[in-house]
């Protein structure tokens, strides 16, 4: 049989990272599907786009791969090594009868062949990644958040029929993070042949907030001050996740200072809070009349106050 490279199918380098990999799928498949790309040999190369992407896009079918590849080279006829046994099925068995072609062996190989009565056998479904935008706001909730994914039709003979979507409600956990998998057993692709469902795992992305940026279990906001609100001292309402509160900003406060509002952060896992630092900002007023600036140039005058003398120091 002849050896398929799959990375040159897709046009990848064998040390592609994962979304490399999804890339090229996604961009060949638009290319040559049948529906757009009307041209003799279209339909059979976006299948072959398509059954690259189904061994090279599951880590565990590339890394048999990646072991079989060494022992054969595009365009050649390929054996297989010395001993080696398919994941699905006995290898020696296929080669022997000769009806199948690299692609079809393959498809025994990660669990499509066929046993007694034509059903397929038994064989683990795949796991599943998705990213899951998240609010920061329903981090504190305990409500299950609806979840749509798409999981891969079989046939009794492990033939794929196409894809459905499959909906469901995932409790998230308290105190995930940004970048976190979650483990939701059991809802990934179903098995082959009566064989278990794969695990769905969800990657949590936080949306981008208007005001609030995350560190951790912390939060930061960034708080405007006046300039007579910096030095004369002030109390404010700020914003928080779950409500606004009242913030005391003492008197010279500084442009870069920190006040710490403690438990208005993210919630943690052990019941706990994350805090909320208010970041100060003097901010200066967009222009200004004769008086202001009359008083402005009092004030110059009265403090005799030099930002910069420390340069004087260093120099």
């Amino acid at each position: 049989m002849e050896f398929k490279d799959y990375y040159a199918v897709l046009g990848v380098a064998p040390d592609a990272d994962a979304k490399t990999i999804k890339t090229a799928y996604r961009r060949l498949a638009r290319k040559y599907h049948p529906d757009v790309n009307k041209e003799a040999g279209a339909e059979e190369h976006f299948k072959e786009i398509a059954e690259a992407y189904e061994v090279l896009g599951d880590p565990q079918k590339r890394a048999e791969y990646d072991e079989l590849r060494r022992y054969g080279s595009r365009g050649q006829r390929f054996e297989p090594p010395p001993g080696w046994r398919g994941g699905a099925g006995d290898f020696e068995d296929l080669r022997r009868s000769g009806d199948f072609d690299f692609s079809e062996f393959f498809e025994s190989l990660f669990g499509a062949g066929r046993g007694a009565g034509g059903q397929a056998r038994s064989r683990r479904g795949r796991d599943l990644e998705v990213e899951l935008p998240l609010f920061l706001e329903e981090t504190l909730g305990n409500e299950a958040k609806p979840v749509t994914i798409t999981v891969p039709r079989y046939a009794a003979d492990g033939r794929r029929l196409g894809e459905q979507q499959k909906s469901l409600n995932v409790k998230i956990p308290r105190g995930v993070l940004d970048g976190e998998r979650i483990r939701v057993k059991g809802q990934g692709a179903p098995g082959i042949g009566g064989g278990p469902a794969g695990d769905l795992y969800l990657v949590i992305r936080f949306v981008p907030h208007p005001l609030f940026e995350v560190d951790g279990h912390d939060l930061l906001l960034t708080v405007p001050l006046a300039p007579w609100e910096a030095a004369l001292g002030t109390r404010i309402e700020v914003p928080t996740l779950d409500g606004r509160i009242q913030l005391s900003v003492p008197a010279n406060s500084q442009t870069g200072q920190r006040l710490r509002i403690r438990g208005k952060g993210l919630a943690t896992r052990h019941g706990g809070h994350g805090d909320l630092y208010a970041l100060l900002k003097v901010v200066m007023p967009p222009g200004s009349d004769a008086r202001s600036r009359e008083l402005w140039t009092q004030l110059a005058g009265q403090a005799a106050f030099d930002p910069r003398s420390n340069w004087r120091r260093q120099a």
